[in-house]
């Protein structure tokens, strides 16, 4: 599908030249760092050089000081807590931050992640059930439970206390909890909205270490588990998220724990571990846990402590996504071949697709590689029990929440972002949600939305890329959401001769410019190949990419990662 290319305002000349002169760096990297609203010396200095100091306070969170104050009363009586969280990246993190954290502090703790497919997300009755019979009486949730407001119910009608941190969209009304901590209330002042589930529970254990003369270090020992949380989840990579990861990747390749440096041993991974390496290399392998067998070999993972039981788990969730992998591959094969063989279905504003034998643990992800390459919003369906559940995925600027709420009478249960959603519904209603589902989005989706956009940072000449220009685009990592790693564009380049496709659809280029023939650049063009024939004929093309290292036989040197191709 051919992508159209937007080249963002490089923001007011003025200004930019004046931050280029305060910071003695290139005109190109200071329209990048205008562009992330870092405008002034003094926003720079904390953006290229994050501080620890500068996390907030973390009582400025509503209800912080609650959920202390229950969790000393139930320190100081002997109660039973228990650590409630989701079986994803976000939810083990947390669990194993805050069961580390407090074990080692108070022996009358354990934790608890739900079933995926016996209990499915958040907090379950079958958990408070759990509860009950082992005698909880205080639960701690972390990245669940803000809109769990029966089940909350039901658990204090057991005599269980709830502390909620989460750090998802509160429902109308709020659960009757003993207190509820999420940046996202509307009545939390908090300066930062954008914590991960488990960056909530970090704010939690900050706040227990300064209401009890504990020193920050003893907190900071799991601030990887944290930028592990924000990689995975997706969440945006400024303010806090910004520090927490700096700090978190600098333990994960410094002093990594036991278990993650057990997945890297077994994979052979021997390099400087980036937010990308997170996402595609630790992330699928602590997921994997929940969507095949049980998120408690995720945590079990992270709380290891003798390399030997690390060991045995990283073999366990690397074999859990093999079997994903292979899930996942057939899955969106089959669900392909429906598509295919439906007219309607390549007509249609939506995917939305049901087969009740699909593995309910890889449906996000299928729902993710069908939206890719068919560029609509898409949810893809399975048989649980009673109910068909499954996963929704969105295009850039449509809201999706928006459109499950318009079908929330059909909807046994939904929850999730703009973006990215679970929902669950009556066997029955699943052929009117479907028709709803594509009205709804056909009337309020834009055309533009529905094709592919490459957002240009900037638009630069090869001769502009220098070992200086590379060595401060670095700083501006890490890279994620509202901070992506810098895209350029530049114009009628040319192959020096060298082109071929590599892989199955992949081209390797060596590419030089009219004003910078002295000099080529490696490059890599994924899935490009169709472009072959015109490139070997030393024809010029435009192309937008990203500045890499590449590291050949001890080698450095620097190489541009094509995503779009152009032809001239």
């Amino acid at each position: 599908m051919d992508k159209k290319w937007k080249i963002r305002d490089v923001g007011d000349p003025v200004l930019v030249s004046k931050i280029a002169g305060e910071l003695k760096i290139d005109t190109v990297l200071a329209s990048l760092l205008v562009q992330r609203d870092i405008d002034t010396y003094e926003k720079a200095l904390l953006f290229f050089r994050p501080q620890l100091e500068d996390l907030h306070y973390p009582f400025l969170l509503k209800d912080m000081d609650k959920a202390v104050a229950r969790i000393l009363l139930a320190m100081s009586k002997n109660e039973k807590i228990l650590i409630y969280g989701d079986y994803d990246v976000d939810g083990t993190t947390a669990v194993a931050l805050l069961y580390s954290f407090f074990s080692e502090r108070y022996p009358h703790i354990d934790y608890y992640i739900p079933d995926r497919y016996g209990e499915g997300y958040g907090i379950s009755y079958k958990g408070m059930d759990f509860a009950k019979e082992n005698g909880f009486t205080l639960i701690i949730t972390v990245d669940c439970g803000i809109k769990a407001n029966e089940q909350i119910d039901y658990a204090n009608s057991l005599g269980i206390d709830i502390v909620v941190t989460d750090h998802h969209l509160p429902g109308d009304a709020l659960p009757n909890a003993t207190a509820i901590v999420n940046p996202k209330r509307l009545d939390c002042d908090y300066p930062d909205t954008n914590l991960s589930g488990c960056g909530v529970g970090f704010k939690l254990a900050q706040a227990f270490s300064l209401k009890n003369a504990i020193p920050f270090q003893f907190v900071q020992k799991y601030i990887d588990l944290v930028a592990i949380s924000i990689a995975s989840d997706i969440v945006p990579i400024v303010g806090e998220n910004r520090i927490l990861a700096y700090f978190g990747l600098q333990m994960l390749n410094k002093k990594p724990r036991t278990g993650i440096k057990s997945i890297l041993s077994l994979l052979n991974f021997n390099k400087e571990i980036s937010i990308s390496d997170i996402v595609f290399v630790i992330g699928p392998r602590l997921n994997a846990a929940g969507r095949i067998n049980t998120g408690r070999a995720a945590v079990e993972l992270m709380i290891a402590k003798e390399i030997r039981k690390s060991e045995e788990f990283a073999e366990i969730l690397d074999s859990d996504n093999d079997i994903r992998k292979d899930l996942d591959t057939k899955i969106t094969e089959e669900a392909m071949d429906m598509i295919a063989s439906d007219p309607n279905q390549l007509s249609d504003k939506t995917t939305v697709l049901f087969n009740p034998t699909w593995h309910k643990g890889v449906l996000g992800i299928v729902a993710s590689r069908l939206t890719e390459h068919y560029y609509r919003p898409t949810i893809i369906l399975t048989q649980a029990d009673d109910l068909i559940t499954g996963s929704a995925r969105s295009v850039k600027g449509y809201d999706l929440y928006a459109a499950l709420e318009s079908c929330v009478d059909l909807l046994e249960h939904f929850g999730g972002h703009k973006y990215a959603a679970g929902l669950a519904m009556k066997p029955e209603n699943f052929p009117l949600f479907k028709e709803r589902f594509e009205k709804f989005v056909t009337q309020t989706i834009e055309d533009e939305m529905l094709v592919p956009e490459i957002e240009i940072d900037a638009e630069i000449k090869l001769s502009d890329i220098s070992t200086k220009f590379y060595r401060i685009l670095k700083q501006f990592a890490p890279f994620g959401p509202e901070n992506m790693k810098p895209i350029f564009k530049t114009s009628a380049v040319l192959d020096r001769g060298f082109a071929r496709k590599v892989g199955n659809d992949h081209l390797k280029m060596n590419l030089i410019s009219d004003d910078h023939k002295q000099n080529s650049f490696s490059a890599i063009a994924f899935k490009q190949a169709k472009y072959l024939e015109h490139i070997a004929n030393k024809k010029p093309f435009d192309i937008c990419y990203t500045i890499e290292e590449n590291e050949w036989n001890g080698q450095t040197s620097l190489q541009l990662n094509v995503k779009d191709i152009k032809i001239c």
